[in-house]
């Protein structure tokens, strides 16, 4: 593991602020002395016991690496001077570019941890756009901390990751409700019901991480098995599963490039 030096979280009293700081300080990545972290309105009950502070710029100067954890809407309100510091968003829709301009650093990546950062279960695509050669390893190895990490090639790709693995928990939720609406329909009690469907979803996650299968391998295992399983995959091809899925992150997608748009036009 390298030495990524002092980490600067802006923003780290909001909830992805903060499962990053307990990601990076559980796994050791980096340690409590090692972080600072800034609030708006104070800090957070449960937080890490690293240095806070209301102040932006007394964070920079802390700090080698700073992370921009804040909500798109609020990212005019940051002013910052990060000359010659690595500078990483996590921001939705917020492009290199803009980035560059308003922290005058020419080192600057995107990331994109989710919601289950902080239990070392995320997926983090992240774009960099630097002179130094060593800060995409140190971006990776920040965000190990969280889970697994990939870099890509497009800065685009990120606003696509937006809507795809940065919805983290919600698409399966949204898979698991449907099927504790079913059953609950059906007359299964809601308790039953949903202990069902929160299983289904937690078994399946583990199984997929341990049997090392793609997911098309194991669709096709349980089809090729002419089972039950494979009458209810085929019913919801029939139905248009692929198609919705589809269509639920192409409109996930679009929406993060209308954020990424309107912060050019800011």
């Amino acid at each position: 593991m390298i030495d990524v030096g002092r980490v600067g979280i802006i923003g780290g009293s909001g909830w992805l602020g903060t499962a990053i700081a307990k990601a990076l300080v559980g796994s050791r990545t980096i340690s409590v002395e090692q972080l600072t972290c800034s609030f708006r309105r104070g800090i957070p009950e449960n937080s890490v016991n690293c240095h806070w502070t209301g102040d932006n710029s007394e964070l920079v100067k802390r700090s080698d690496v700073i992370v921009l954890s804040v909500r798109p809407d609020d990212w005019r309100a940051v002013d910052i001077n990060a000359d010659r510091r690595l500078v990483i968003s996590v921001m939705a829709g917020v492009t290199v570019e803009d980035i560059k301009q308003r922290t005058g650093s020419t080192r600057v990546g995107r990331a994109l941890p989710n919601a289950a950062a902080e239990l070392g279960y995320s997926y983090t695509p992240f774009f960099i756009d630097s002179p130094e050669p060593k800060d995409s390893d140190t971006i990776a190895t920040l965000f190990r901390s969280c889970g697994l990490v990939d870099a890509v090639s497009e800065e685009e790709h990120i606003d696509y990751f937006t809507a795809m693995s940065g919805s983290g928990a919600a698409f399966p939720a949204l898979l698991a409700e449907a099927m504790m609406a079913d059953a609950v329909k059906r007359g299964v009690p809601a308790g039953i019901a949903r202990r069902a469907a929160e299983q289904v979803m937690i078994g399946a996650g583990r199984l997929q991480e341990v049997n090392g299968l793609s997911p098309a391998d194991t669709v096709k295992a349980f089809v090729d098995y002419k089972g039950t399983t494979a009458a209810g995959i085929i019913a919801m091809r029939q139905m248009g599963f692929d198609s919705t899925v589809g269509a639920g992150l192409d409109a996930a997608f679009r929406k993060a490039q209308a954020l990424s748009i309107r912060s050019k036009e800011d």
